[in-house]
C-alpha cells in the first residue's frame, strides 16, 4: 500500500494532533505530512493558493536538530501562483544508500503576497504571511507500513528516570504529556517523536508505576485513543 496515497484518504473530519498543519488563509498543501517513499523514489504535494491575490509560493526543507543528512531535495523551491491556483511540488530522494529506517525532516511552506495595495496614506499596514510546517518522513523500500508503531516502544523505569526506547525502524508519533499508573503521575516528553533506535530519558518527578498512558498519533499527525503500555522496573 502506497503510504502517500493513504494521507489523502483520510476524513476531513479528524483532528491533527501533531503536524503543525493549520487550515488557514495562504498557501495550503492537500496533505498533512509528506511521505516520500524510497521504492518511488520521489513524492508530489499540491499547494493551493487559497489567498485572493496573487503569491509567492516559498518552500524550504528543514532538517531536525537530530538528523542533519541531506537526503532530499524540493522542486521548485520558488514559484508564482495565481488565486485559486495549485502549484506541484516535487520532493525528491538523493540519497547515496539505501534506507535502513524512516526518516524524519521538515518542510515550510510560505506564501508571500505579490498584488497587495498599498497603504492609504496616514495609515500604518502590516504585512502577514501564513507559514504551513510539515513532517516530511521517507520511507526504506520493502517496509511494511505500521499503523500502530507506538505499540512497539519499550518503557522503564529506574531511579526516578523514565526511559522510552524504541527497537522499530519506524517514527513514532505522540504527545509529549504521559501519565503513570496506577495513580496520577506525570512526566514530559522533550519532543512529540521517537526516533527509530533512539532512547529517550525524563524524570519520573518521584511517581512510581507499572504503566503509562500515553496519546499516540497516526504517521499522519491524526489522534487516535489512548494507550497503555507496561512499564519495567
Amino acid at each position: 500500500m502506497n503510504l502517500s496515497r493513504c494521507a489523502r484518504s483520510l476524513g476531513a473530519g479528524l483532528a491533527l494532533l501533531l503536524s503543525g498543519h493549520v487550515l488557514a488563509d495562504g498557501m495550503v498543501p492537500d496533505t498533512s505530512v509528506v511521505i516520500v517513499n524510497e521504492a518511488d523514489g520521489e513524492a508530489s504535494v499540491s499547494v493551493t493558493n487559497t489567498d485572493a491575490t496573487l503569491a509567492l509560493l516559498h518552500v524550504t526543507l528543514e532538517d531536525i536538530a537530530e538528523d542533519k543528512e541531506p537526503l532530499v531535495f524540493v522542486t521548485p523551491p520558488l514559484a508564482r501562483v495565481e488565486a485559486g491556483k495549485s502549484q506541484l511540488v516535487r520532493f525528491i530522494l538523493q540519497t547515496s544508500e539505501p534506507l535502513k529506517t524512516q526518516r524524519l525532516k521538515r518542510v515550510i511552506f510560505e506564501g508571500m503576497p505579490q498584488d497587495r495595495k498599498p497603504a492609504e496614506a496616514g495609515h500604518a499596514r502590516v504585512g502577514v504571511t501564513v507559514r504551513q510546517n510539515l513532517p516530511v518522513i521517507l520511507h526504506p523500500k520493502g517496509l511494511a507500513p505500521n499503523r500502530t508503531p507506538w505499540t512497539g516502544l519499550a518503557w522503564s523505569l529506574k531511579n526516578d528516570q523514565l526511559s522510552v526506547h524504541n527497537p522499530s525502524p519506524y517514527v513514532v508519533r505522540l504527545a509529549q504529556e504521559l501519565t503513570l499508573l496506577p495513580g496520577n503521575g506525570s512526566a514530559l516528553l522533550p519532543r512529540t517523536y521517537v526516533l527509530p533506535g533512539e532512547t529517550l530519558n525524563v524524570s519520573a518527578n518521584g511517581a512510581t508505576a507499572t504503566s503509562v498512558r500515553l496519546q499516540p498519533a497516526t504517521v499522519y499527525g491524526f489522534a487516535v485513543p489512548h494507550y497503555e503500555a507496561p512499564v519495567e522496573s
